[in-house]
C-alpha cells in the first residue's frame, strides 16, 4: 500500500518521541527516505524535544541553532542537554547532537513562565486562501518538465507539512525574477493532540522548509555565476503566541541580503485570522559552483 501524507505524518510524530538513554542524553530515529544528509528541520525539532524533557512547565520562547555538519540519515543521532540555568521566570538549556562522536549541530533554548504584557505586531500581509492554491502535488505534474532529475526522486513523495507556495519554488523552475520574497501557507494535514508542546516541535520542523530558497529566488537555481551549493548554517526562531500546527499558517519570507557566498532570510508565521505567532532567521551558504546543482536538500 502507497504511504500516505497521515503515514508520514505519524512517522514524525515518533521521531519526536526519543529514547532516553540516561539523564539528559537522549537518541532520535531518522525519516525515511533521506539520501544524503538530514533534514535541518527534524534534527532541531528533536533537538528541541530534548531540551523540553528537562523543563517543567514553561514553553520555549526562543531557540538558536547552529549546523556543524551534515548528518547521516543512516545513523541514530544522540542529543546530550546541558542544564544551563533554572530561574524563577525563565529557564535554558543547551544541546548537543552528535553522530559518530562529533558535534553535527548545537542549539541554545529559553523558556519563560506565561506571564501578560504589551502586545503589538506587524499585519499580515494579503495572501490568496490556501484551498485556492494548487496542492504539492499538482505542483510536481504541472511543473514536472521544469523539475531537475534529483528532484524528481523526491519531489512526488508524501510529506508531513502540506505546503501551499504563492510563488512556484525555485526547484520547480521558478526564481531568477530578482524578487527577495515569498509566501507559503503550510499545516500539518491532519488533527493533532492538543499538548502544546507538539505543536512547538511540529512548527520548528516546518520552519526550516523553503526559507533558503528565498535566498536563492533572486537569482534562480542557474543564476549568472553559475548553480549553488546550497547548506543551512544558523536558524533561529521565536515563538510569540499560541497556535496549531494543524491549521493554515502563512509563512511570510524575505531575503535582506546575500554577500560573501552567505543568504540571510527570515519569515514571520501568521494564523489564519491574522495573529503573529512566531518569527524565524536564517543563514544559508550559496557558494556558487558552476556546475550543475546537487538539489537534494
Amino acid at each position: 500500500m502507497a504511504e500516505t501524507s497521515a503515514d508520514r505524518v505519524a512517522h514524525l510524530l515518533e521521531l519526536l518521541d526519543l529514547e532516553a538513554l540516561d539523564d539528559d542524553l537522549f537518541r532520535g530515529q531518522n525519516e525515511r527516505g533521506r539520501e544524503v544528509r538530514l533534514f535541518g528541520g527534524q534534527v532541531m525539532a528533536q533537538a528541541l524535544v530534548a531540551a523540553s524533557r528537562t523543563v517543567g512547565g514553561r514553553a520555549p520562547h526562543s531557540l538558536h541553532g547552529y549546523f556543524l555538519r551534515p548528518g547521516d540519515p543512516a545513523r541514530p543521532v544522540i542529543y546530550s542537554v546541558d542544564r544551563i540555568r533554572d530561574g524563577r521566570s525563565f529557564a535554558t538549556r543547551r544541546v548537543v547532537a552528535q553522530q559518530r562522536g562529533r558535534a553535527i549541530f548545537n542549539m541554545a533554548v529559553s523558556y519563560h513562565a506565561d506571564e501578560e504584557g504589551y502586545e503589538h505586531q506587524l499585519p499580515m500581509p494579503a495572501a490568496p486562501e490556501p484551498e485556492s492554491l494548487p496542492t504539492w502535488s499538482e505542483l510536481v505534474e504541472r511543473h514536472w518538465d521544469d523539475i531537475a532529475p534529483e528532484v524528481r526522486r523526491w519531489a512526488p513523495l508524501p510529506r508531513p507539512i502540506d505546503l501551499r507556495p504563492v510563488e512556484r519554488p525555485t526547484f520547480f523552475g521558478g526564481g531568477g525574477d530578482g524578487q527577495i520574497r515569498q509566501l507559503t501557507w503550510l499545516r500539518i494535514p491532519v488533527p493533532l493532540p492538543d499538548d502544546p508542546s507538539i505543536h512547538y516541535y511540529t512548527l520548528t520542523y516546518a520552519s526550516d522548509m523553503s526559507l533558503i530558497d528565498t535566498c536563492v529566488r533572486p537569482h534562480g537555481r542557474d543564476g549568472p555565476r553559475g548553480a549553488f551549493m546550497i547548506a543551512s548554517l544558523d536558524h533561529a526562531l521565536w515563538f510569540h503566541r499560541p497556535f496549531r500546527t494543524d491549521d493554515w499558517l502563512l509563512y511570510v519570507q524575505d531575503s535582506p541580503a546575500s554577500a560573501g557566498a552567505r543568504g540571510f532570510a527570515r519569515g514571520t508565521l501568521f494564523t489564519r485570522a491574522g495573529e503573529l505567532v512566531a518569527s524565524v532567521a536564517q543563514e544559508g551558504l550559496m557558494r556558487p559552483t558552476g556546475q550543475p546543482e546537487d538539489r537534494t536538500q
